[in-house]
């Protein structure tokens, strides 16, 4: 037997779809915009190339993250964290990803839901960025930024 949805929480939901148009379609339509800019982009594309094969799986996933993320669906059951932290990526790989996200959600989205997916993609990447710092003994503060040895600093 399944527990009644949160009526706060689906009324959040409601409010959230109501400001800004956000539903699974249209996330799929920016996850799959989106990884299609990656593959292409010659600092980050390599570093998934390197480790994905089966791109529908891939973006299946990312489809639920997305959907926990923005409409608190609970359809994503991983731990981005560690997937990440052994990754060859450093500020400029983050900053990329960030770039390549607000392109495609001002491209794919109104723009209320174009500001909402920047802005939890930017406390995302901060917060992955922190993490891959973390995991090589590196401790950043609020303004630090995260770069591999050999790689220039900001």
């Amino acid at each position: 037997m399944t527990e009644p949805e949160n009526p706060r929480r689906a009324a959040l939901i409601q409010r959230i779809q109501a400001e800004t148009g956000i539903d699974e379609d249209m996330i799929f339509q920016l996850v799959h915009a989106f990884y299609g800019r990656v593959r292409q982009d010659p600092l980050i594309g390599p570093v998934f190339a390197a480790r994905i094969s089966d791109w529908e799986p891939h973006l299946q996933r990312m489809c639920e993250f997305w959907s926990s993320v923005m409409l608190m669906s609970g359809r994503y059951h991983g731990a981005p964290m560690p997937k990440h932290a052994a990754l060859p990526i450093d500020a400029p790989h983050f900053d990329r990803w960030l770039e390549l996200f607000t392109a495609t959600a001002h491209e794919v989205c109104p723009p209320a839901a174009a500001e909402r997916f920047v802005e939890r993609a930017r406390l995302i990447a901060r917060s992955l960025e922190m993490g891959v710092a973390n995991s090589q003994g590196v401790f950043l503060d609020r303004t630090g930024r995260f770069h591999r040895t050999g790689s220039a600093p900001e």
